[in-house]
């Protein structure tokens, strides 16, 4: 039997979601996407700028993209990759509505992905979500 062509929608959001993670988190460390041409805010500048010189920020993020994309296009991990992508989704959403509007677009995008597979995996948040548990 077939299987229905909704079923497929969550692996392609994922590789949609990967690819990108995993592209920006390698460009954090090889460069090899050209700077934008156009100037930021000031206060956008001011915030990179200091992600940059805290000395370990922006490997952390560019990290963090290239393990959450590696995590998304090999389907491996994929709620613990959700989890780890979360903090940097809010941030970005944040940074572009109050600093950076051009980007908020793309954000969104990413957003949406996110909740998508977010609710796509529900089943493996629910322990995380309980409000009482015990351990072990």
């Amino acid at each position: 039997m077939k299987k229905p062509f909704a079923s497929y929608i969550p692996a392609v959001v994922r590789i949609l979601l990967g690819l990108p993670l995993f592209v920006f988190g390698l460009n954090l460390f090889l460069n090899f996407i050209p700077q934008p041409t156009t100037p930021m805010p000031e206060g956008a500048v001011a915030f990179v700028g200091a992600l940059v010189k805290s000395g370990y920020m922006m490997q952390l993020i560019g990290v963090t993209q290239l393990v959450v994309g590696a995590m998304l296009l090999t389907n491996r991990f994929v709620p613990l990759a959700l989890a780890l992508f979360a903090p940097f989704m809010v941030n970005s959403i944040a940074f572009h509505i109050f600093l950076e509007r051009s980007g908020l677009g793309m954000a969104v995008v990413f957003l949406v992905m996110e909740l998508y597979l977010a609710w796509a995996y529900r089943a493996s948040y629910r322990s995380m979500l309980a409000a009482k548990v015990t351990a072990g």
